[in-house]
């Protein structure tokens, strides 16, 4: 990828207030961000798949339709790790990513947010059981705000 190309990439990122930007280009890939991220440990492979994991847990906000939700020590919150448009599954008609009560892996896709017309896939980095789902498909979410509460 062209020099060139990226600095633009920069002052685009700068111009616009987004925290984070990802652009592939045939076998090439740069992911460019205002914060450095910390969970992830192991450096990013190149011409990989767009994926996030998600950031640390933060305090669970009250569940939208089953009242408050009071987190136990035993509960890990995923939180959005931008800013953008909630989506439950890959399509319209598609199944959902997950669902309340099912079990998930590490790296299992939870939902997609879709962030300047890029659709960001958000993979789970704990293994263990849907307590709640805290967004709403098709609703704008905020950086930091909790999506999943797994056991």
């Amino acid at each position: 990828m062209d020099i060139r190309k990226v600095k633009k990439l920069i002052e685009l990122l700068e111009e616009s207030g987004i925290s984070e930007l990802e652009i592939s280009e045939g076998e090439e890939s740069v992911r460019i961000s205002r914060h450095p991220r910390m969970a992830m440990q192991a450096p990013m492979q190149m011409a990989s798949p767009m994926t996030q994991a998600s950031l640390p847990a933060a305090p669970a906000m009250p569940a939208t339709s089953a009242g408050e939700h009071k987190p136990r020590n035993d509960e890990y919150t995923v939180t959005s790790p931008m800013v953008g448009t909630y989506y439950s599954a890959a399509s319209p008609g598609a199944k959902s990513f997950v669902e309340i009560g099912g079990e998930i892996k590490v790296g299992q896709i939870l939902c997609i947010i879709e962030a300047m017309k890029m659709m960001n896939q958000i993979e789970s980095d704990k293994a263990g059981r849907v307590s709640a789902i805290l967004a709403k498909n098709g609703e704008p979410v905020e950086f930091g705000q909790p999506l999943f509460i797994i056991e």
